[in-house]
């Protein structure tokens, strides 16, 4: 009977310990498997974009919209600039543009640009790109979601011609950024170093 009691002194309160802990364990074996640790907070006119752009989850339905890979993983390990824009250290992850898209309205519903994290050998969707030539934009800077987009600057080789003059504006929809939602580059996007497809940065594209 004694001996009875003092294991149920010592179960319970390592059972309590194991609960406690558990949530834990499973933010680091997210972060391991790098999985965000949170999703990003939004507005609600960004989580209806977000909503509407679910489906490119799944990098072939993106593919059957006409968004078509630029294969580099952009990342800017030291930062950058590029003309008036500042990039902190950070990557953006491979884009997929769709050129369908391009024009003199933004749509929420239609960005030109979906970027993807590569993942343990899977494209993770993260971010969407509004973007606008600096010729179609009759020399005004577009606006979409309350924001101005950034430009303008050149086109970023190698994904596109330096010569593209262009506007754009990064939305961190599924992916926390740490530096916020409008930021360019996101500390917690990584590029494999080691990937043939990875183009990592100096001070500009």
């Amino acid at each position: 009977m004694r001996r009875s009691v003092i294991e149920k002194s010592y179960v319970v309160p390592a059972l309590l310990l194991t609960l406690l802990c558990a949530p834990s364990i499973a933010q680091a074996q997210a972060k391991q498997a790098g999985a965000p640790m949170a999703a990003p907070k939004l507005s609600a006119e960004l989580l209806a974009a977000r909503t509407a752009l679910d489906k490119y989850n799944d990098p072939y339905v993106a593919v059957r919209d006409g968004y078509f890979s630029t294969v580099a993983c952009i990342d800017f390990p030291h930062g950058g600039q590029d003309g008036p824009v500042v990039y902190k250290p950070g990557a953006m992850g491979v884009h997929f543009l769709n050129m369908g898209n391009v024009g003199p309205q933004l749509d929420p519903a239609k960005p030109q640009v979906l970027i993807y994290e590569p993942v343990a050998g899977r494209l993770k969707l993260v971010a969407a790109e509004w973007f606008m030539p600096k010729q179609v934009a009759a020399g005004k800077a577009p606006m979409i979601f309350g924001q101005t987009l950034l430009g303008p600057m050149y086109g970023h080789e190698p994904i596109m011609p330096k010569e593209l003059e262009h506007y754009d504006l990064h939305v961190w929809l599924w992916k926390e950024n740490p530096k916020g939602v409008f930021e360019s580059t996101n500390s917690a996007v990584k590029c494999d170093p080691k990937a043939p497809y990875t183009h990592a940065e100096g001070m500009h594209h």
